[in-house]
């Protein structure tokens, strides 16, 4: 199972937020390629990055601090969300060295964009499935849609996406604890990759991740447990690559 730090820019700072509130955020470094630096040190084999103000604003807002990182360390595949919502972005991205881009808004918005991209992209499209008691948020977290994440996850699933990013935003940025139930609920409603996010704060989160990855959980996004010193990033994907 894999295990991906996560950078959250906003200003061009990497920062963390609770619950997706860019009126709650915490900020870590003033130096988000220093800090890549760090998890790649440690053994981190893909990036998660996130362009806060582009969630907000629909468009990149933070490229140059993302093609900085890429740049920085091209043998890192890096999956980037945040403002996706056209196919210029996508090939401003792909043309800096990312590797997958995240469409989240857009893919309930405007579901067709998905699809028309997992065939201009194939092999590119990750989709973002941020929910709370199982309905999908968009705008940044700010709104809650009438869509069930299970219905969404499979339509993309037949659009030829490569992997799903869930995440529970009631846990996110919390350090309360995985929401295991619904992750796996997810996993197993599909046959595609699904990328666990939101909550995970200890080693056993870990564990309880692990022991459900034969249902299709093949990564964990990693946030503010590890910029708070709560899980060592090289001890936890060592625990990680034991389970297949």
């Amino acid at each position: 199972m894999l295990l991906i730090p996560a950078i959250d820019l906003k200003d061009g700072q990497c920062v963390r937020l609770r619950q997706g509130r860019m009126d709650d955020a915490t900020i870590f470094s003033d130096d988000p390629v220093q800090v890549a630096g760090r998890w790649v040190d440690a053994g981190a084999r893909r990036l998660h990055i996130v362009d806060l103000n582009g969630a907000i604003a629909g468009r990149p807002v933070n490229m140059r601090v993302i093609k900085d990182i890429a740049q920085a360390f091209p043998g890192v595949p890096i999956q980037i969300g945040g403002g996706i919502r056209d196919e210029e972005t996508i090939d401003a991205y792909l043309d800096i060295g990312v590797s997958y881009v995240i469409i989240g808004t857009s893919a309930v918005n405007e579901p067709h964009f998905v699809a028309d991209a997992a065939v201009a992209y194939p092999g590119h499209v990750i989709v973002a499935l941020d929910a709370r008691d199982g309905k999908v948020a968009i705008d940044g977290w700010s709104k809650l849609s009438n869509h069930d994440v299970v219905d969404l996850a499979q339509h993309f699933e037949r659009d030829g996406v490569v992997a799903i990013v869930y995440t529970d935003i009631s846990r996110d940025g919390m350090m309360s604890g995985i929401n295991i139930e619904s992750t796996v609920r997810l996993a197993q409603a599909v046959t595609i990759p699904v990328i666990a996010s939101g909550g995970i704060a200890s080693i056993e989160d870990i564990k309880a991740l692990g022991r459900h990855a034969r249902d299709g959980i093949t990564g964990a996004v990693l946030g503010r447990a590890l910029y708070e010193g709560a899980l060592d990033f090289a001890e936890a994907q060592r625990l990680a690559d034991g389970f297949a």
